[in-house]
């Protein structure tokens, strides 16, 4: 019981350090943000915050990593051939759906004091694996009209994502998914739909 108990703390307490960081980091960048202002916020004495995290770009890598192994695991599916019912959809669905899990961090990556190279690191992940996977859907076509593809698409995407974040994110992430997926496949057209 001991240990539930301190997983569940250790839980609750990266929750409020997280939720006091993507504040704070909205209003100011990672540099002008310090260790005190961060716990105050959070509502942790610095010992506490000391105990997970070396530093503040310590917490902020770790907060990204743990998207990244999220998005990867949604991506997963593209290059899985072994689900033959699999759907750009349902992958999409995924995706959104991290995204929305990590709105906080959506909103902060997105916004003017966010981690650029976080968002270009995500961007080329899933560059990488679209590009492999549609080469394996679209052999005739070359990698480079795939890698063009992906570019609209993904920029597309980008900004489905700011108007849902900005909209409170009141679709489910199923809708968003099917919505980027009819722009994709039918351009202006989905409109009529």
């Amino acid at each position: 019981m001991k240990k539930f108990t301190n997983d569940h703390r250790t839980r609750v307490t990266k929750m409020l350090i997280r939720k006091a960081f993507t504040q704070l980091l909205v209003n100011k960048p990672i540099q002008s943000i310090s260790i005190k202002e961060l716990c105050e916020k959070a509502g942790i004495n610095r010992g506490t915050f000391y105990a997970h995290y070396k530093d503040i770009y310590d917490l902020r890598s770790q907060i990204e990593d743990e998207m990244q192994k999220e998005l990867e695991a949604a991506l997963k599916p593209l290059t899985d051939q072994a689900d033959k019912g699999l759907t750009p959809v349902r992958i999409t669905t995924e995706i959104f759906q991290c995204l929305k899990d990590n709105s906080d961090l959506c909103t902060v990556t997105l916004g003017e004091y966010g981690d650029k190279d976080f968002f270009l690191r995500l961007l080329r992940m899933g560059q990488q694996k679209c590009v492999d996977a549609y080469s394996k859907y679209f052999e005739t076509v070359s990698p480079k009209k795939i890698e063009y593809f992906y570019a609209f698409a993904s920029s597309g995407c980008v900004g489905l994502l700011r108007l849902w974040l900005s909209d409170g994110m009141t679709a489910s992430a199923e809708e968003m998914a099917q919505f980027a997926e009819d722009i994709m496949m039918k351009g202006i057209a989905c409109l009529k739909s």
